[in-house]
């Protein structure tokens, strides 16, 4: 019998390779957290940053209660993925705007919940100052299965960017700032972490829009 294939461009064994690393990546990661504060230093880049995220703790509240400031901020800047063109990027591409970065992929169903509000967001807020970066991490997909995939759920004002052949997993893995998808991260002008939210959240909402707008004088 041949492999069958989903509608969405995931095959099983596709699936699986993916759920099976992640359940790799959360038992790394659960350690990882227990220890990440021990000697962890913040850059002198960040310092700022790490400062203002102690402001935002006020704003993880209600419907982004899960977002999680920074303890200890780093430098996200040299993290490396494509856009839908297969040109090779880095979130210092973003610089000079508060970027919130989501990690998704068509099979996770918190991801798929949590993807309008992700495209409302960046319909109202998105411009000069602030951007909704939104990375697919399927594993053997194309742009054109993936755009198709965010215009059958209405997604339209999001840009399309990737993570083929999970080198930027790698990365996350490494700096154990991934516990599963979906993850956030919000990081300010220069590309230092604001802080995390692990799991889905109604990034619409006034909460969320609270959230964003005290984040970008802390940029």
């Amino acid at each position: 019998m041949t492999e069958e294939t989903s509608s969405r461009g995931l095959s099983r064994r596709g699936k699986a390779v993916v759920v099976v690393f992640l359940a790799g990546l959360v038992a790394t990661a659960a350690v990882v957290r227990l220890t990440s504060q021990i000697g962890a230093v913040t850059p002198a880049e960040c310092q700022a940053t790490l400062a203002a995220a102690g402001g935002l703790a006020q704003f993880a509240k209600g419907d982004v209660g899960i977002f999680r400031p920074a303890r200890v901020s780093e430098n996200l800047g040299d993290l490396v993925l494509y856009d839908g063109d297969g040109h090779r990027l880095t979130l210092a591409s973003f610089a000079g705007r508060t970027v919130l970065v989501n990690f998704w992929a068509t099979w996770c169903v918190p991801c798929r919940a949590e993807m309008p509000a992700l495209d409302r967001l960046e319909a109202a807020r998105g411009g000069a100052d602030f951007q909704v970066v939104a990375i697919n991490m399927d594993v053997d997909s194309t742009a054109a299965k993936e755009r198709a995939f965010l215009g059958e759920i209405g997604a339209t004002h999001l840009k399309f960017y990737a993570d083929p052949n999970l080198a930027l997993t790698g990365q996350l893995k490494r700096r154990a700032l991934i516990y599963g998808l979906p993850t956030t991260i919000l990081i300010d002008k220069k590309g230092c972490r604001l802080g995390t939210a692990d799991g889905g959240a109604a990034w619409d909402s006034l909460d969320a829009h609270a959230l964003i707008t005290a984040a970008l004088p802390a940029s």
